[in-house]
């Protein structure tokens, strides 16, 4: 029973990699924010700060942030 929906997830995981594109922001893994400047077939190339990017690899993408997301709500300085 715990099979399906496992799988599911890892379907909706595999789509949301494949639909990133330049210009999104996007969430990795080790709680890296950046916008993704260049697609690559397995790496991305990451703004994450002026004149500063990274490659980093499309599988370490936790997911992507919406537009109107504001992330910085949940932030406590």
């Amino acid at each position: 029973m715990m099979i399906r929906p496992q799988q599911r997830k890892e379907k909706e995981r595999r789509a949301l990699i494949s639909s990133i594109k330049s210009g999104d922001r996007v969430v990795f893994g080790g709680g890296l924010i950046g916008t993704v400047a260049n697609v690559k077939e397995t790496v991305l190339v990451v703004k994450v700060a002026e004149n500063t990017k990274l490659e980093v690899l499309r599988a370490s993408v936790t997911r992507v942030i919406l537009k109107d997301e504001d992330l910085g709500a949940n932030v406590k300085e």
